[in-house]
């Protein structure tokens, strides 16, 4: 499935390629987020032709709860159901049950919580958010996991990194017991917790990488923790998990944040903040971030970016998508946040050109700085 091409010379950032049945994705990669069977304010042509997504994401504590088991598998999957002939990961759930710390309970057998829609009360078991992973038939399926707050005591740390390990073998075995509905391969990658405890997050990898998943993710970071310990925690992490199978940082993050992980061997990503942030105002340029709602742009009639290929960038001025978010109008949440997606995506393509090159250790540095600078 994943195929490991280059590693930087001096440094863990690496070159891959992972084989699915909905095509190749090219590592380092970045995954838009499709909640609910779609990525906000974007259409799939525009992710496909545009955006050029190799890869999106979608939520099965979402999708579960609409819309429901019975009408995706009647869609044929989730692939067909929302017309991306692409490569899908899906999340367990996990996160968004666990968020939901006032109408969730845990135990052994799994999570019993309360829908955030109309307080309908339903269980996650590690057996159950398999199957339907397999319903929905995504490429890459995750395990359940429990993702503990920030801060947490060391107590709560253990209990919960030791629970993860537990339901990560139960879902390895539900699937193995288990086969794919529509006809084409998935895999399901394993989960590290431990919060930002370094001996727990040790542990943790090693727990994981022994259950011998094809992909393994990186959890419980990006929740609040100062930004250098999100980084301590990933170093030592890809330092332990296997070399020759892909790593996915959950939740993350900023261009910057891409930046820094790359670099500590982190090989997917994914994050909501760039369609989330495009929907308030702010767009990545690569010249830093735009605050599109800020009075300055009102008399403004340059490009955001000169020479960025964004419908944004090429098309219209700062003043014009200025004007359109201060009247409200779709179209500017709609250019914003194509814009920020094909950015990401601009971003991912020239840290692999980089690391091809052998130039990337030299240069991601001065690109974080510069990308988080504020205009």
């Amino acid at each position: 499935m994943f195929t490991l091409l280059k590693r930087s010379p001096s440094g863990k950032a690496r070159l891959g390629r992972i084989e699915t049945g909905h095509g190749t994705i090219e590592t380092p990669i970045f995954m838009p987020v499709g909640t609910l069977a779609t990525v906000k304010a974007v259409h799939q042509t525009v992710l496909r032709d545009t955006v050029k997504a190799q890869i999106i994401l979608g939520n099965t504590y979402h999708l579960y709860l609409r819309p429901g088991m019975d009408v995706m598998r009647e869609a044929g999957g989730l692939h067909r159901f929302m017309n991306w002939n692409g490569p899908i990961l899906t999340d367990s759930g996990g996160y968004q049950v666990f968020s939901l710390s006032a109408q969730r309970k845990l135990d052994e057998r799994g999570a019993v919580f309360k829908s955030h829609l109309d307080g309908s009360e339903h269980r996650f078991t590690p057996e159950s958010v398999v199957g339907i992973q397999r319903d929905l038939g995504s490429d890459i399926m995750m395990v359940l996991d429990e993702c503990p707050p920030y801060p947490c005591d060391r107590g709560y740390a253990v209990t919960s990194m030791h629970l993860t390990h537990r339901w990560a073998a139960r879902c390895k075995a539900a699937f193995e017991e288990t086969g794919p509905r529509y006809g084409h391969r998935q895999a399901l990658f394993g989960i590290v917790q431990g919060s930002v405890f370094a001996d727990l997050r040790l542990d943790s990898a090693k727990a994981i990488a022994d259950l011998e998943f094809p992909g393994n993710a990186i959890g419980g970071l990006s929740v609040g923790e100062p930004t250098d310990l999100m980084y301590q925690m990933t170093d030592l992490v890809t330092d332990i998990l296997p070399a020759d199978k892909p790593r996915y940082l959950m939740g993350v993050g900023t261009p910057a944040n891409l930046l820094h992980n790359v670099a500590r061997g982190v090989d997917m990503f994914d994050c909501v903040m760039p369609t989330r942030n495009a929907r308030n105002g702010m767009i990545f340029t690569r010249n830093g971030t735009i605050n599109l709602r800020n009075s300055k742009w009102k008399r403004d009639f340059s490009s955001a970016d000169d020479g960025f290929t964004s419908t944004l960038c090429r098309d219209h001025s700062l003043a014009y998508i200025h004007h359109l978010f201060r009247c409200g109008e779709i179209l500017g949440l709609e250019l914003a946040s194509a814009h920020n997606l094909q950015f990401y995506h601009w971003l991912m393509a020239e840290i692999r050109t980089r690391i091809a090159d052998d130039t990337f250790d030299g240069w991601y540095e001065d690109m974080a700085r510069t990308l988080d600078r504020r205009l």
